[in-house]
């Protein structure tokens, strides 16, 4: 399996890197052409976060193995301010930063399993994963 990967989001063209790397690292681990842009746009949208809205962070590519089941976790995590009203981010059209508000109900639809944990002052993870078809 595919070794895993933590990168520095630190500046825009850290999104275009991260966001690379998740489509090269989903092919190698077998995902369909379709399931690698899925993902390549989920680390797009969240790396894109971690700027907009906490200035630099991290993100983990990991292979991961359930019984039967491979797929890869995505982990984005940065130490910023943190989602004061997690359930408004959480909705579609919702936006601080003047966007259109679909990036984490976006990554949400695309990923096979979200997860967020968030604490206003410390900052915020976001886990997706996708298994292979």
């Amino acid at each position: 399996m595919k070794e895993n990967a933590k990168l520095d989001i630190v500046t825009d063209s850290d999104v275009g890197y991260a966001s690379l790397d998740a489509k090269l690292f989903a092919q190698q681990l077998g995902f369909s052409t379709v399931d690698q842009y899925m993902i390549s746009i989920a680390v797009s949208e969240l790396t894109r976060n971690i700027l907009n809205h906490a200035g630099r962070g991290f993100l983990y590519l990991k292979s991961v193995q359930e019984g039967e089941k491979i797929g890869v976790e995505i982990i984005a995590k940065d130490n910023g301010g943190g989602i004061r009203d997690l359930e408004k981010a959480l909705s579609d059209n919702y936006s601080t930063g003047g966007t259109m508000g679909v990036g984490l109900p976006g990554t949400k639809r695309l990923m096979d399993s979200f997860h967020i944990e968030t604490e206003l002052g410390v900052g915020t993870a976001v886990t997706v994963r996708k298994w292979l078809k």
